[in-house]
């Protein structure tokens, strides 16, 4: 274990003696944030190491005494032997002081021709590139469900709402797919960001690039980069707006997720009761024995709004400074944690809620007789040829005379909806193909990621980060 000192140990040196509480104020909660930057401050010098080797900076020997150290310091940290402790801080000193302590003359040649501001852009980048793939491959999975659910339930007929008041015939497998959809459509957004998230940015030191001969592409490959940042001070304008852009997205999920969990608050409410909502699922009343509330779908409902706080946190801290780096930066990682934290949270809970939610057909269809078919009447009447506008105000009059239209079986009502998309015509499967497609993605891009990972270890067969 790293020995105590009797002030935390940093990379600065202006003064030897600094003001400890100025220390304390200016680490502030940096050193329980980093413990997830932990292993993926190693991987960034793993491939640090590589790049230094392929720029001549470490020869052969010393090239390979500091790879067999962070890899010594990657399983050091898996094992929970090498933490953030209260002596350092921030990861990057806690990985270098190991280093040091353990291998002499390696820890200090880890930092060369590199900062701390492109040390963390590293860190950070690996860590949401992980993360990114954790949220890919959970929506997916609610994707998927939400697939299923509208395949069991797709002629099942319920009322569709505008303005909150019935409208016309819809279906629980047209409304479970259209949130699929809808998550698709943020997945399907998410190769633009991965392209910015892709990019390596070793090298940049503190903005400003370095005087050595560094080979920057050699760096990148080794972590399993796609390209370099190509401007080094790019990399520091870059803080806050990368941060904010992810969890703008984790934001459209949550954007879905939300409605979707309003949608099962109301519906299986008593006064509705077309969706059950399973007593393993459900909470109690301390006073009132009788209830069966839907905590976890309303706070799936808060958790999307937070994560809109998280990203408009990440704005104000970062929009309105200066080009260059700024010390603001160490407050991006909370918000951006915690919003990717709920986005996971609240994927991983509905993954579990959407297959065990029950539907009650007998409520669903007697909700839509009556007024909710008045639009099938219209159109009855446009197809025997009365022009639309006519047979509009002629069944709205008879609807204010009292006047009930005959009752449709589930079958008429489905039959007069087959173009694409409609009750009759959900199209699943090519809705699945898109599932498909995004999987294919998600696969390819973790494979390349963690390969170039398992090479800087020096392990062999994939697994989860």
């Amino acid at each position: 274990m790293t020995p105590r000192r009797s002030s935390p140990h940093t990379l600065w040196s202006p003064s030897d003696d600094p003001d400890r509480l100025m220390l304390d104020y200016t680490v502030g909660e940096d050193r329980l944030w980093d413990m997830r930057l932990l292993p993926w401050d190693v991987y960034g010098s793993l491939g640090h190491a590589e790049g230094l080797r392929a720029s001549g900076l470490l020869s052969v020997h010393a090239h390979a005494r500091l790879r067999s150290a962070l890899r010594r310091a990657l399983r050091e940290v898996e094992e929970g032997v090498l933490v953030v402790d209260l002596v350092h801080e921030d990861a990057h000193s806690a990985v270098e002081d190991w280093i040091t302590q353990q291998h002499g003359v390696a820890g200090e040649q880890l930092h060369t021709g590199r900062s701390r501001n492109d040390q963390v852009a590293c860190d950070l980048r690996l860590y949401l590139k992980n993360q990114l793939l954790e949220l890919h491959e959970a929506a997916e999975d609610v994707a998927e469900a939400l697939l299923d659910f509208a395949a069991r339930h797709r002629d099942q007929l319920w009322p569709g709402y505008t303005h909150s008041r019935k409208a016309m015939p819809s279906s629980v497998g047209l409304w479970a797919a259209a949130y699929a959809e809808g998550l698709l459509d943020t997945l399907e957004s998410l190769p633009a960001l991965w392209a910015r998230v892709d990019r390596s940015p070793l090298g940049s030191a503190a903005g400003y690039g370095v005087p050595l001969p560094l080979d920057r592409e050699a760096t990148a490959r080794a972590l399993g980069f796609a390209a370099v940042e190509h401007n080094v001070a790019a990399v520091q304008l870059g803080r806050g707006k990368l941060e904010a852009a992810v969890l703008a997205w984790c934001g459209e999920l949550g954007h879905d997720l939300a409605r979707f969990s309003s949608d099962v608050i109301l519906f299986s409410a008593e006064e509705y009761g077309y969706l059950v909502l399973p007593a393993r699922l459900a909470t109690g009343s301390s006073i009132m024995p009788h209830k069966r509330n839907p905590d976890l779908f309303e706070l799936t409902r808060a958790r999307a709004a937070t994560i809109n706080g998280d990203h408009a946190a990440l704005l104000h801290v970062s929009s309105r400074l200066t080009g260059g780096y700024h010390r603001d930066f160490q407050l991006l990682k909370e918000p951006l944690f915690r919003g990717l934290q709920r986005a996971r949270e609240m994927l991983s809970m509905l993954t579990v809620a959407i297959p065990s939610l029950g539907v009650n057909g007998v409520r669903c269809f007697e909700a839509i007789a009556g007024d909710a078919l008045a639009t099938d009447e219209v159109m009855r009447r446009v197809e025997e040829g009365v022009p639309f506008r006519r047979a509009y105000r002629e069944v709205a009059s008879e609807l204010k005379a009292g006047v009930r239209f005959p009752p449709l079986t589930r079958r008429e009502i489905l039959a007069r909806r087959g173009s694409t998309g409609g009750l009759g015509n959900l199209g699943l499967p090519t809705v699945r193909a898109r599932v498909r497609a995004r999987q294919q993605w998600s696969r390819r891009e973790r494979k390349r990621f963690e390969g170039a990972l398992r090479r800087l270890a020096g392990r062999g067969p994939a697994r989860k980060l």
